[in-house]
């Protein structure tokens, strides 16, 4: 710790794994380690020290790997009602006869605890089914399906659910019942703050003296973990310190989740629920649709403990429905005002994951894209947001300004806007528009206990801003990886679902497209596509390359990138040329 930077990045456990992944370019770890793999090793040798402490209650549990959780206390059942119920919600890939009592849409990489129900045989429990996310549902008779313990055994409290004739591909199930426990699954925000603040001030701390400033890191959930722990006022210890100096919350977009609510499920993903209310934008403003007025720092009005705060999101968010929210102003559509202790940066036609460079359209959870998925790693772009909110958190230098979609910038477009400028790309899978409206839960009453889901809500659709895009697709909000604004394909963050999985025309959360332009003018001719070829625009790769370097050179400048990253750049876009031009004997005719 003497030898580091004095500064502890305290990340919040995604699913309960540690890694430092996103840093250090490490490589996907197999599921038989529990190992933090150090990858090129970036974060050590800018001398972070790193921690993590298990939050979640419901991580997942295999024999091959050990993750770290929280066993909350239990809310006594004597303080619970049969009448309040939890919602799951499934949509599957294929035909399958029963489903774990679980979050499903991270795939493989759940394995999450089972929620077994209070009463296997509730006649109030019910199983909705939809063709859209937010369509009108129809109800399943209660004698049609049922809980239970596996396919052979079924048991009093069943840990899945079987439906007679099974669950279709692509349909929308919700399933809403009683659970038999009840976790206080808000300890686990006090765990993340209590433990930040022991190792930051204690004497008993092994790093005691070796710490200046603590920024709390998550991803995805993890992002969303952090604006739930902001929008509570969590970030004062029981000294009425400040835990966290600086939060980078990840690929949140505009949602926070189940971290704090009755029956709460910290893994759920894209279920309406608690995770998409008002509200979205940092500072007050008046929601038309109810005339609530809040803000997600609004317990923070008079800046004690405010940490300084970085938000970093793909396009997938944007097109998810929900990132825009964050910067606009819901009664004029204008832009939002903004908090000077916050800065936000887009990561120009990206995907929730970093990309990998090839073409292909199936994702780590088993669902299935219409297009080839997004091949552009922005996470050179993420080491340095992370240097760069260290040195504001401690004093050295004033972030870079924040770049995302804006209306004073002109760069900003509602998506049916920029599905219709992309519709001339013929080969390029487009989303339907009908099926996409991303609605959000209005509360339309005020009975409701602590921590419980409103009693009457209704379904709303608010603006859906996205970055503007340019004549080859590739977005122009927002800071562009250099094989973005040297482009040989273009770049989406949206990917509709593949027919064969059903749900057609609907987005497939968390991925996006990448589309390789024509090879040569020959391709381009033979197939009618408007955009034109690799070949018309580079001298071959070594052209291309140096273009890149000038384009990382650029964003070195502009402290949007490491200078010791110019070179990773520029293999991550040399490895990508080689994916969109391979397989052509004749490209550089």
């Amino acid at each position: 710790v003497s030898a580091g930077n004095k500064a502890l990045l305290m990340q919040v456990p995604n699913r309960g794994n540690r890694s430092v992944a996103r840093f250090n370019f490490t490589p996907v770890a197999p599921v038989t380690t529990s190992e933090v793999l150090p990858g090129d090793g970036f974060l050590f040798e800018q001398g972070w020290t790193v921690a993590w402490v298990g939050w979640q209650w419901d991580v997942p549990k295999t024999p091959e790997r050990i993750r770290i959780g929280l066993e909350p206390p239990m809310v006594p059942r004597r303080n619970l009602s049969s009448d309040t119920q939890m919602q799951l919600r499934i949509q599957p890939n294929a035909h399958t006869m029963s489903f774990a009592l679980t979050d499903h849409h991270v795939g493989d990489l759940g394995h999450h605890t089972p929620i077994t129900p209070k009463d296997a045989d509730d006649p109030k429990a019910k199983l909705l089914v939809r063709l859209r996310p937010y369509g009108e549902p129809e109800v399943i008779s209660r004698d049609l399906w049922k809980f239970i313990q596996d396919e052979e055994n079924q048991s009093i409290r069943g840990t899945r659910i079987w439906l007679e004739g099974g669950f279709k591909a692509g349909l929308i199930y919700d399933i809403l019942y009683t659970p038999h426990e009840c976790p206080v699954v808000g300890a686990g925000m006090l765990a993340t703050r209590d433990v930040a603040s022991f190792l930051r001030y204690e004497d008993s701390s092994p790093l005691r003296g070796g710490i200046a400033n603590v920024i709390g890191e998550g991803q995805s959930q993890c992002g969303r973990f952090l604006r739930t722990y902001l929008y509570n006022g969590l970030n004062t210890d029981k000294e009425g310190r400040p835990a966290l100096d600086g939060v980078l919350a990840h690929i949140a977009g505009g949602r926070r989740g189940e971290f704090n609510n009755r029956y709460a499920q910290p893994s759920v993903q894209p279920t309406p629920g608690f995770g998409h209310l008002f509200p979205f934008a940092d500072l007050p403003q008046v929601d038309p649709m109810t005339g609530q007025k809040d803000g997600l720092l609004n317990i923070y009005r008079e800046g004690k403990n405010l940490p300084k705060i970085f938000y970093t999101d793909t396009s997938a968010e944007y097109w998810r429905g929900d990132a825009g929210l964050t910067h606009t102003n819901l009664e004029s559509n204008d832009d939002a005002e903004a908090s000077d202790h916050v800065r936000r940066y887009l990561f120009a036609s990206t995907q929730h994951g970093p990309g990998t460079a090839e073409l292909t359209e199936r994702t780590q959870f088993g669902s299935v894209g219409s297009n080839y998925l997004n091949m552009i790693d922005y996470r050179p772009l993420y080491r340095a947001a992370l240097e760069n909110l260290r040195a504001w958190v401690a004093g050295e230098a004033e972030p870079p300004n924040s770049k995302y979609p804006r209306k004073s910038d002109n760069n900003r477009r509602l998506r049916k806007v920029v599905i219709e400028e992309l519709s001339n790309i013929e080969e390029l899978i487009l989303p339907d528009l009908d099926q996409m409206t991303t609605m959000y839960p209005i509360e339309l009453g005020s009975e409701k206990g602590v921590g419980d889901m409103p009693a009457k809500i209704q379904m709303k659709a608010y603006p859906d801003f996205v970055s503007a895009v340019d004549k080859d697709g590739n977005e122009t909000a927002g800071i562009r990886m250099p094989d973005v604004s040297v482009p040989i394909a273009t770049h989406t963050g949206f990917n509709p679902r593949h027919p064969e999985t059903g749900g057609e025309g609907q987005l497939l959360e968390y991925v996006g497209t990448s589309l390789p332009f024509p090879k040569n003018a020959t391709e381009r001719t033979r197939t009618g596509d408007t955009r034109l070829s690799i070949a018309e625009r580079y001298d071959g790769k070594i052209d291309y390359l140096q273009k890149i370097r000038l384009a990382a050179e650029k964003l070195v400048k502009q402290r949007y990138l490491l200078s010791q990253d110019v070179e990773l750049c520029i293999r991550l876009a040399g490895e990508r040329y080689e994916v969109c031009t391979k397989s052509q004997p004749n490209f550089d005719s």
